[in-house]
């Protein structure tokens, strides 16, 4: 009989397809041949696990689930009928197309209908999607989304401003470029006068 083992994976990687971390140790002692340095050089050699357990922190919003961080709520907050907003919440990224740091802050704001959710937790789902590979548009559309379909408010508004080292530090290097993204959802969509108070509230200080 076949075995059904993939040739070359580890028993671990069978059960989940994630490679080990001396898998990975590995991977990143490649990357340091490939680029001309030697893995065994006395700077370098603990540099494979230190690299992997930045990746464990940088990436840790695979691990984390944004609904279920929004899912307590407080219901002795009686008649709130306006916007919540966090704003210049700092957050740091990775591109997913060249694995170099996105810098940046979020503006999260919602309308609430029924649910009131602790204000940390706007902050919390950000970073969430920012420990993730993901671009700004999908980071910006994931946050409006995870926070409309879990609390039902009345209204969304995100806002991302963000500085791309893929952009800033490499390719056409300019540095002073920013990128801006926004995704807006129910009154806050639809609702112009709305929409611009939540432009005044952001640029407020």
């Amino acid at each position: 009989m076949v075995s059904s083992k993939i040739v070359g994976l580890s028993e671990e990687q069978q059960q989940d397809g994630k490679p080990t971390r001396q898998e990975a140790e590995a991977a990143v002692e490649t990357l340091l041949r490939y680029i001309g340095e030697d893995p065994a050089r006395h700077g370098l050699v603990e540099t494979p696990a230190r690299v992997i357990r930045a990746y464990d922190e940088f990436f840790e919003g695979y691990t984390l689930d944004a609904a279920k961080e929004l899912s307590k709520t407080f219901e002795d907050i009686e008649d709130f009928d306006d916007i919540v907003l966090v704003k210049n919440i700092e957050f740091t990224s990775h591109c997913e197309h060249h694995l170099v740091p996105i810098s940046g802050v979020a503006h999260v704001a919602y309308w609430p209908n029924k649910n009131v959710v602790g204000i940390s937790k706007l902050a919390r789902i950000v970073d969430v999607y920012a420990k993730r590979l993901i671009s700004q548009e999908n980071m910006t559309n994931a946050v409006a989304k995870v926070i409309d379909e879990t609390l039902s408010p009345k209204g969304v508004a995100v806002y991302i401003e963000a500085d791309h080292q893929c952009m800033s530090s490499r390719g056409v290097k300019k540095r002073s470029a920013s990128t801006v993204t926004s995704a807006f959802k129910g009154n806050l969509r639809d609702d112009e006068a709305i929409q611009n108070r939540f432009f005044k509230m952001i640029e407020d200080r």
